[in-house]
């Protein structure tokens, strides 16, 4: 269930509620009891980041996993680079 934000047009005051998507919006202020409740417009309270099932679920080809290629990909030529200056000895 998302939390709802509402503001109160005549006192000023502020609430979060905990609403199904089919409850209707409040409109009586719990602070001063006038019917003058508006529902604020916000974003998430959280924010999803890191690798995990959101990056790579719907991204296809060289854009999958890229958190993992960049790392993959730093230790490649550090390997590389160190069995060069091994060889070359």
């Amino acid at each position: 269930m998302p939390i709802y934000e509402y503001q109160c047009q005549a006192c000023e005051h502020e609430l979060e509620k905990l609403q199904k998507l089919s409850d209707a919006p409040l409109s009586d202020c719990p602070e001063c009891g006038k019917s003058a409740l508006k529902k604020k417009i916000s974003a998430a309270g959280f924010r999803l980041k890191g690798a995990g099932w959101y990056e790579t679920d719907f991204k296809t080809g060289k854009k999958k996993n890229l958190a993992g290629s960049s790392d993959s990909a730093g230790a490649a030529s550090t390997a590389t680079n160190s069995s060069s200056k091994s060889g070359s000895d």
